[in-house]
C-alpha cells in the first residue's frame, strides 16, 4: 500500500469523490471484505459490493485474498493507498495554468503553482511506482509570525532575492547530463478556524492581499 497515490483519470476521480466510496477507501485502511464493511458502515452487502468493484475497476482498491467459506467465496479487498490526491491532469484543458497570468503577489497564481505542482511530481511518481523507483525530491515546510505588514514584505524581498541567488550559483544550461528541476517557494496565511464573528481588532500583518509568492525556476 502507497502513503499517496495521485489520480490522474477523471473517471477514477469521480468514483473516488463519491461519499460511500470515500467511506470505503477510508475503510480499507485494513483489508476487509464486503460483509465485513456492510457491517461495520451498517451498509447492504449488495451496495458494499457494487462499489468495490467500481473502486476496483479503477485501480483504487485491490484483491487482496480470497477465502472459501461453504460454497460461498470471501474476496478481501485493500484500498491501494492510504491517501489520495486528484491531479490537475483529470481536469484536462480547465486545469490551472501559471504561465497564463503569473503575478507573484496574487493568492489565484499561488495555487497555480501549487496546482502545477502536483501535476508534475504525480506524473513523476506515477512513472516511478511503474519503474519501481524513487522520485528525488526536496521539501520544506516552515511558519513564521510577522509583527506587520511591513516586515512580511521585507521577508518575501529578502526570500526573492537569495532563492534568485541560489539558482544563479547553481543553474548550468550547458550540462550535457544535466536534469532540469523546478524551485518553487510560496508564502501564505495560515487559515484559522472561526470560532465566532471576526473580531474588531485588526491583525498587525493583515492587509488587502495577504499574499506574498516569491518563485523561481531552473
Amino acid at each position: 500500500m502507497l502513503d499517496v497515490a495521485v489520480i490522474e483519470d477523471a473517471a477514477a476521480a469521480e468514483a473516488s469523490l463519491d461519499p460511500m466510496r470515500a467511506g470505503l477507501l477510508a475503510a480499507l485502511a485494513e483489508p476487509g471484505s464486503a460483509a465485513m464493511l456492510a457491517a461495520r458502515l451498517g451498509l447492504p452487502r449488495q451496495k458494499v459490493n457494487y462499489h468495490l468493484k467500481e473502486l476496483e475497476r479503477h485501480g483504487l482498491v485491490e484483491l487482496v485474498e480470497e477465502r472459501r467459506k461453504g460454497n460461498v467465496t470471501e474476496r478481501v479487498y485493500r484500498a491501494t493507498a492510504r491517501s489520495y490526491v486528484i491531479s490537475p491532469v483529470a481536469l484536462a484543458a480547465v486545469s490551472p495554468d501559471p504561465a497564463r497570468s503569473p503575478d507573484q503577489l496574487s493568492a489565484r497564481w499561488l495555487l497555480a503553482l501549487g496546482s502545477r505542482l502536483v501535476q508534475e511530481v504525480g506524473t513523476l511518481l506515477t512513472g516511478a511506482a511503474r519503474a519501481r523507483q524513487r522520485v528525488a525530491s526536496f521539501g520544506i515546510d516552515a511558519q513564521v509570525r510577522f509583527a506587520s505588514a511591513a516586515d512580511r514584505a521585507a521577508f518575501a524581498e529578502e526570500l526573492a532575492q537569495a532563492v534568485t541567488a541560489l539558482v544563479g550559483r547553481y543553474h548550468d544550461e550547458s550540462a550535457p547530463q544535466g536534469r532540469t528541476h523546478r524551485v518553487v517557494v510560496g508564502l501564505h496565511q495560515v487559515p484559522t478556524a472561526s470560532a465566532g464573528p471576526p473580531s474588531t481588532s485588526p491583525d498587525p500583518a493583515s492587509a488587502p492581499d495577504p499574499v506574498s509568492t516569491p518563485t523561481e525556476e531552473s
